[in-house]
């Protein structure tokens, strides 16, 4: 909540702008200063500079709310993603006011779910979107204005059958590409200011595991605690804004091999090392939904729901065609996996598949 900016606090727009000139734009800067700094940076008597502490503490405090408000606010607080098996599994689709993740291997159409679901963001609500914009941060250059229109024209070719509405669409997904660790901290810490700007109604980070896994060797010194905390920042920041404007926010994640044995209780074997989502076990515990997409074989994936809060362990089936992802039927395979630790859910890479060229209808994404 700190992270507020001060005009969003009920700081008039007067003091606003003589803090700013000192670099004193959000709750947390003002609450990290005396009274006697307040004094000298906003030009206020004593008494008016703790009653503005004491006023910007209280908008920053957290509401005390019951289990019954929770539940009346949250009851209709999903974002449909057009996949029926899916959202009925979610009790609705992807929850309202806190953070999903999708991890996966690369080419298993993580990027592909995230176009997709900035298409679905700017419909009509009367045809299960939001009718609001779109924040898209790109951190591997992997999103496609192309694909974005492709799938828009042919998931709803009967709502964007005319030019005007293609353009308006592609008009309400804001792009960003930040392509280095502080780039990415930075725009997340405008993002309050984005989403008041443009209206946003879902935020989008593909991925957050990209850039810091570049920029951070964890086998040397510091590393690893530097990059937690870098983590810990972004995170906090997103899921404020999350609950604040009570909108999805969406990240990808990528892969890595964890060393250790495994056993398998229904095969009986043990491994000593799997393929499971990257940045560790502490991430896996600040996200809220963790998606995990897995290949099954050349054509088909598997979307598996690892963490919910109001959802069961499942497996879906799923293709990556022309029109976005699509479900495979109702073919629920959840009977032949076994739910473990989030941070740990093995994951299935691709590996020897034989590829028929003539046969695939598959488009293949991140």
């Amino acid at each position: 909540m700190t992270s507020k900016k001060l005009r969003r606090a009920g700081v008039s727009p007067e003091i606003c702008e003589r803090l700013k000139r000192h670099h004193i734009e959000s709750c947390k800067d003002l609450l990290s200063l005396t009274p006697l700094e307040v004094m000298r940076t906003a030009g206020l008597s004593h008494h008016k500079a703790v009653m503005l502490l004491q006023s910007v503490s209280r908008t920053c405090a957290p509401p005390v709310t019951t289990a019954l408000e929770l539940w009346r606010e949250n009851s209709e607080s999903f974002f449909s993603t057009s996949l029926p098996a899916l959202d009925e599994v979610l009790r609705g689709g992807l929850p309202c006011g806190t953070i999903t993740e999708v991890a996966g291997p690369s080419g298993c159409g993580k990027s592909q779910m995230c176009m997709m679901l900035s298409v679905l963001a700017t419909l009509p609500q009367s045809m299960g979107g939001l009718d609001r914009a779109v924040i898209y941060i790109d951190t591997e250059s992997a999103f496609s204005a192309e694909r974005l229109v492709e799938m828009a024209q042919s998931r709803f070719p009967d709502y964007f059958c005319s030019r005007d509405k293609v353009l308006q669409m592609a008009a309400r997904v804001h792009l960003f590409r930040e392509l280095t660790c502080q780039e990415v901290l930075n725009r997340v810490e405008k993002l309050e200011e984005d989403i008041i700007s443009t209206k946003a109604g879902l935020v989008i980070l593909d991925s957050v595991a990209s850039v810091v896994r570049k920029e951070f060797d964890t086998t040397l010194p510091g590393n690893l605690t530097h990059r937690s905390n870098l983590l810990g920042q972004e995170a906090s920041t997103l899921k404020y804004l999350a609950h604040q404007f009570h909108i999805p926010v969406v990240l990808t994640n990528q892969i890595t091999t964890h060393v250790g044995g495994r056993g398998s209780v229904q095969s009986g074997e043990v491994d000593s090392g799997f393929v499971t989502a990257a940045l560790g076990n502490t991430w896996s515990h600040i996200v809220n939904t963790r998606l995990i997409v897995q290949y099954v074989d050349a054509h088909q994936r598997q979307i598996v729901i690892a963490k919910s809060p109001v959802a069961p362990f499942a497996v879906l089936n799923y293709t990556v065609q022309k029109k976005g992802i699509c479900l495979n039927g109702n073919d629920n395979q959840e009977t032949l996996y076994e739910g473990t630790d989030p941070g740990l859910q093995p994951i299935r890479v691709r590996t020897g598949f034989n590829y028929s060229l003539t046969r695939s209808t598959d488009t293949t994404g991140h």
